[in-house]
């Protein structure tokens, strides 16, 4: 059905809030036009829900948010931006904002524009996309009226991401706006219209004035999309990808040498991140995902006998990842360690399945994972993308027998995130040591011990594999 069926009636149910009634009786009675604009907007004809709401009105937005807000009385919070003539009122959930209409102006080194008072058609003018460039009116003699001067509507129906001016001109001023557009695009299943593409693909270099934080927000966005490749596809297809994420386009490429090649690591991580975002929306999951063969172009070799090899890619990713999330500026937090362990750990299970499954090794796998084995199964998982059928049914037959393995022996054993029943402190009391290397090797053996199945996961055995061991390292009063 197209969205120009019903566009009357989506307006009339969302006019309907006694909020909009309140905004709108309050510009009256200051003679101000006033509008609701941008993403709330759009949102309604695509029938997404929003809680943000803007508000454009020809004047002070301040002092119309002031106005709102002591109508609204003690259920409505205010808080005031005078540095950029705007204010925001939160009111049930809701998110209010209100600005002043303005038309902007750029210098070429800066996406801080100069600001002046405008009417509501260079308001319009100055949006990103047709699609957030619609208003409806909230004055008594306009109410609920569309103002589309750009097609927005049409835009929307034809599912395509448009500037409403010289797309040129809409990317230099603001570069972020070239990241957004890819972010809508992956949002929403949308084109980007072509003329508006090739802007981006004119001005990528444009995005070097754009702050590295701004940058991993819109990424940020693209990786919680319901199929986050398509982001990164077009990041890549416009060449903004190498420049703000070179660690990812050299994954690119397909080597052969001798007759034999190798898989274009790229493509298999777009594919393993799409289908991570199939089962979670954890989204530090799907940066694993992302990231878990980034160490691959570093490791990449090629053996007479063996061909292509990528060895230790997965130790060499984990050791990149704080590098780059330091360049990216991501929090360099446990968010990081997260994501570290899982590239660091992607390649046990994988080497698990395709050995045999021994109690030992299940053991030292629930150990090293923690709390993060679910997530570590479903990423090895979701990196079996072989295009042969009969092989992908056999490696996912075989992680089954790896998690029932899991499920038995946490049960059995208490393996994860366990530490060893012998403390260090009660080896230092019983044979009167100082803290030294001999304390750290005792303690290593019991672990050892009762990871390998040796001992089992208690104190009275682990005590007695605490005097074995001191007696084989000569340690006196064994």
């Amino acid at each position: 059905m197209s969205i120009n069926d019903n566009i009357e009636d989506k307006i009339k149910a969302h006019t309907r809030r006694r909020t909009f009634h309140t905004v709108g009786n309050i510009a009256d009675t200051l003679s101000r036009q006033c509008y609701v604009v941008g993403g709330y907007v759009r949102d309604i004809f695509l029938d997404r829900p929003s809680t943000d709401i803007d508000f454009v009105t020809l004047g002070s937005g301040i002092e119309l948010a002031e106005k709102v807000a002591e109508s609204l009385g003690k259920d409505a919070s205010l808080a005031v931006f005078r540095t950029y003539g705007t204010a925001q009122v939160k009111l049930y959930g809701l998110e209010l904002e209100f600005v002043g209409a303005r038309k902007e102006s750029y210098r070429n080194d800066s996406r801080n524009p100069i600001v002046e008072d405008g009417t509501l058609d260079d308001d319009q003018k100055r949006r990103d996309f047709t699609i957030n460039a619609m208003a409806i009116s909230l004055n008594k003699d306009s109410y609920g009226q569309l103002l589309d001067p750009f097609d927005g509507i049409g835009d929307l129906d034809r599912r395509i991401i448009r500037t409403p001016l010289d797309p040129d001109i809409t990317f230099s001023d603001d570069p972020l706006r070239m990241m957004r557009a890819i972010r809508f695009a992956t949002q929403l299943d949308f084109e980007i219209y072509p003329e508006t593409f090739k802007a981006i693909e004119r001005n990528k270099n444009r995005i070097g004035i754009i702050t590295k934080e701004r940058i991993c927000d819109e990424l940020m966005k693209i990786m919680k999309s319901d199929i986050p490749s398509r982001g990164f596809i077009l990041l890549d297809k416009c060449g903004l990808l190498e420049l703000i994420f070179p660690e990812l386009v050299a994954l690119q490429g397909v080597e052969t040498i001798n007759g034999r090649g190798h898989k274009d690591n790229f493509l298999h991580t777009m594919q393993v991140l799409d289908n991570v975002a199939q089962s979670t929306k954890n989204v530090w999951l799907r940066w694993s995902a992302l990231l878990h063969d980034i160490g691959k172009p570093i490791t990449k070799r090629y053996d007479e006998k063996m061909g292509w090899t990528f060895y230790n890619h997965n130790y060499v990713g984990e050791r990149m990842i704080p590098r780059i999330f330091k360049k990216m500026k991501f929090p360099l937090n446990e968010k990081m360690k997260y994501i570290q362990k899982l590239v660091g750990l992607h390649m046990r299970p994988i080497a698990l399945i395709e050995e045999e499954v021994t109690d030992s090794a299940v053991r030292r796998l629930l150990f090293d994972a923690g709390d993060d084995i679910d997530d570590l199964m479903m990423l090895c998982e979701a990196d079996i993308t072989s295009k042969n059928q009969e092989k992908v049914k056999r490696l996912l037959h075989n992680f089954a027998i790896v998690r029932q393995k899991l499920i038995e022996l946490e049960e059995k054993d208490r393996i994860r995130n366990f530490q060893p029943p012998v403390t260090g402190d009660e080896i230092i009391s019983t044979f009167k040591l100082e803290p030294s290397p001999i304390v750290g090797k005792i303690k290593e053996a019991i672990k050892n011990a009762i990871l390998d199945g040796i001992i089992p996961n208690e104190h009275d055995a682990a005590f007695k594999y605490m005097y074995e061991t001191a007696e084989r390292l000569g340690v006196k009063g064994a």
